[in-house]
């Protein structure tokens, strides 16, 4: 990459860095910045599960019926559903086919259909009329859950539940059936309460994938990029909100390195009209980015890719550095750094691992929970040269994905 920002504009809030550093040094810095704070991953045969085959079996010459559950559709679900099911395709479970072409990104209703009609399996029966997603609606989820409890209890046709997310995990977390699941894709399930600790989930049929200090590793990453004293964050003030912001770990970094964390409260789920939740949040980001160094963007619905020009205006305007905590989508369309798209193979593999174990019959609950994937960075050039920001040489030198302008959302 030819492009190398020298110093700061005249109204960056960043210090100048010098730039005339040969390629050859870079060196250590990088693999210390990035892999040692951002980059603590499980290789294949960490997350692997201390005993048992991945050989495919029956439940006493019947079909595993499978069951799903989603408090709505999500990028990050679709993703990891599509590595489970590659996984346990390989591991010879489900007939090996490429996957349905999606309606949208996010929705996983599209992959369900296709594993119940054109999916063949002598051992896996995923239940047609047992996907549940609650389209982020609160009245839709709390019947959901009634249905879903009822017929785990009463019905008793289902083997294993998949759980994805934050409120569904919530939803099943308990002692109110004793049918096994797997959470899955959930953002924090120790701080949300779903599992006692990353060690035990608390209940002998919950099993729950859990990266302790994923976003702590975020944190720790965009404070040693970009230097800053102030970090911005906008989320809804409830306990789902704060989970999904990772303010418990921004307020511990913080102290830990000397920065201030300026919170400003966007109400999501509370605001059931769209348009006035969306201006909110716009009011919560024009609101911190005359008073922050840097922002962190973190899950909201209104941080959408047609709604991000908007929002990332403020920031532009006021050179502020900006972090994605989730997707690097967001960089591809203006947001300054993020982690660059994962590689879900490693973390379909254990997700399919974990479910082979619990269907030949260990307990949920004594199986590892831990996983941390390898993550790499994302840069966008046009929107540093918007904001006078010099990146390092030795992040543009290992960033993975390097966008040279900002796309605009299709």
């Amino acid at each position: 990459m030819k492009l190398i920002i020298d110093k700061a504009g005249k109204n960056s809030k960043h210090p100048d860095k010098k730039t005339g550093i040969m390629a050859k040094k870079i060196s250590h810095i990088l693999m210390i910045g990035v892999f040692a704070l951002c980059s603590l991953s499980c290789s294949i045969e960490a997350a692997e599960q201390r005993e048992g085959t991945d050989a495919p079996a029956t439940n006493k010459g019947k079909k595993w019926r499978i069951g799903y559950i989603e408090g709505g559709p999500w990028q990050d679900y679709q993703s990891n559903l599509a590595a489970l099911i590659i996984s346990l395709a390989k591991m010879g479970w489900i007939e090996n086919k490429s996957l349905p072409a999606y309606k949208d990104k996010h929705e996983t209703r599209t992959i369900w259909s296709w594993l119940t009609a054109d999916v063949k399996s002598d051992y896996l029966e995923f239940v047609a009329d047992a996907y549940w997603s609650a389209g982020w609606d609160e009245n839709t989820r709390k019947e959901i859950k009634k249905d879903v409890i009822t017929r785990l209890n009463k019905k008793k046709d289902i083997d294993l539940m998949l759980a994805f997310g934050t409120t569904a995990a919530q939803d099943m977390v308990n002692n109110l059936h004793s049918v096994p699941t797997m959470v899955l894709s959930s953002s924090d399930p120790i701080r949300a309460g779903i599992v006692k600790s990353a060690e035990d989930s608390g209940y002998d049929h919950i099993h729950a994938r859990v990266d302790p200090t994923r976003y702590e590793r975020q944190i720790r990453l965009f404070h040693k990029i970009a230097r800053f004293k102030t970090l911005g964050i906008a989320f809804e003030d409830t306990l789902a909100g704060r989970t999904y912001a990772a303010i418990e770990d921004a307020k511990k970094v913080a102290g830990e390195l000397g920065f201030e964390v300026i919170k400003c409260h966007a109400p999501d789920d509370d605001i059931p009209d769209i348009q006035e939740r969306d201006r909110r949040l716009l009011e919560c980001y024009q609101k911190l980015a005359p008073r922050v160094d840097a922002f962190y963007l973190t899950a909201h619905k209104s941080l959408t890719l047609k709604n991000l020009p908007m929002l990332l205006a403020p920031f532009l305007d006021h050179k502020v550095a900006t972090f994605s905590q989730g997707r690097t989508g967001e960089v591809k369309h203006g947001v300054l750094i993020s982690l660059a798209r994962p590689n879900f193979r490693p973390v379909g593999r254990f997700f399919a691992k974990t479910f082979t174990r619990i269907l030949q019959g260990a307990k949920p609950r004594d199986l590892p929970q831990i996983f941390q994937e390898r993550q790499e960075i994302a840069i966008n050039l046009e929107t540093a040269r918007k904001i006078g920001f010099p990146f390092p040489m030795d992040i543009l030198a290992g960033a993975k994905e390097i966008y040279e302008r900002i796309e605009p959302a299709e």
